[in-house]
């Protein structure tokens, strides 16, 4: 595959803050790469460097095989930005704002007004293209926001923590704009508190705390540094003894006792759950209940940040497939 964007050794500091200490990322054309981390992590401040707002102070970017230093105006051409916060003018209309755009893009003033079109059919924003952009909501902003990034038909677009704040119904919608820019052929880097959007859109995932990339990979990658499957039962407990020595056998690690649930880690989960109940109806233990749990990013994140995502931030839950 080819490489959308390359980042050797980067270190950034402002003034005594090491906001990137050696970060070194890969990643392909026509994926979605995640970037996640907390707060100050370094995120923002690679997206900038990878957009050519900011220079390294050690370390190369290229993107698309272009030095973003050497060459940043070659670099601009290719890509698109839309950051945490809809930069969008107030005053303008939906239409103005990605006319305006265009027109930046030295599109002449015909081309401007059909890709301004374009992209209000494609993001559904026809209905409000001809009111000013501050009578829209925050969803509704973000959109347009998003709308501009893709004017200049970018092959990459570096996505900063787009969905901050929003409601669940709209963070679906972006994720489905996300979705169809990636299957058309765009190359996405989508920086992210949320663990959930993390383990949903992107193909590979680099976790980054205190300006250093901590680990990385694909979702299931990640989880499965973690040690495989755990079955959960919930049996009686003066029956935890019996339990205990009937799935030992059958554990990665010893079992371990939640109130009234015995906690074993296991690997090839789907066949030891079978294993398992076939133990324990065997002795004659029927459990109330009994279920098989991957390793959620979540346990990733806390493992290797010390940290747990909802200390992290509270993203709305946005449940697959709902719509209204």
């Amino acid at each position: 595959m080819k490489t959308a964007f390359e980042v050797i050794d980067v270190h950034k500091h402002f003034g005594d803050v090491k906001a990137l200490a050696g970060v070194s990322l890969k990643a392909e054309q026509g994926k979605i790469y995640g970037l996640l981390g907390p707060n100050g992590a370094g995120k923002t401040t690679l997206v900038r460097m990878l957009s050519t707002l900011l220079s390294p102070d050690e370390g190369s970017i290229r993107v698309l095989g272009t030095d973003v230093v050497a060459n940043p105006d070659k670099v601009r051409e290719t890509i698109g930005l839309a950051g945490q916060y809809a930069a969008v003018d107030e005053f303008m209309t939906g239409r103005e704002n990605l006319y305006m755009v265009g027109r930046l893009y030295h599109l002449d003033k015909q081309e401007a007004k059909d890709r301004a079109q374009e992209i209000l059919e494609r993001l559904n924003l026809l209905d409000a293209a001809e009111r000013p952009s501050r009578t829209y909501s925050g969803g509704m902003r973000r959109r347009l926001d998003l709308g501009a990034s893709l004017v200049g038909r970018p092959k990459i677009l570096f996505l900063d923590e787009p969905t901050t704040g929003l409601d669940p119904r709209t963070r679906l919608e972006l994720w489905d704009i996300i979705r169809e820019l990636v299957k058309n052929g765009t190359s996405i880097l989508l920086t992210t508190q949320y663990l959930e959007e993390a383990d949903e859109l992107a193909d590979q995932i680099a976790v980054i705390d205190r300006g250093k990339v901590i680990v990385e990979g694909t979702s299931d990658q990640l989880k499965s540094r973690l040690g495989g499957d755990v079955i959960e039962m919930e049996i009686p407990p003066a029956k935890h003894q019996k339990a205990i020595e009937t799935v030992r056998k059958f554990g990665t690690k010893d079992p371990s006792i939640e109130g009234d649930h015995i906690i074993l880690p296991v690997k090839e989960g789907r066949k030891k759950l079978i294993d398992v109940v076939r133990a324990l109806d065997a002795v004659k233990i029927a459990p109330e209940s009994i279920a098989l749990h991957r390793p959620s990013l979540d346990d990733v994140f806390l493992a290797v940040t010390g940290q747990k995502a909802s200390d992290v931030s509270q993203a709305p839950k946005a449940k697959k497939g709902a719509r209204s």
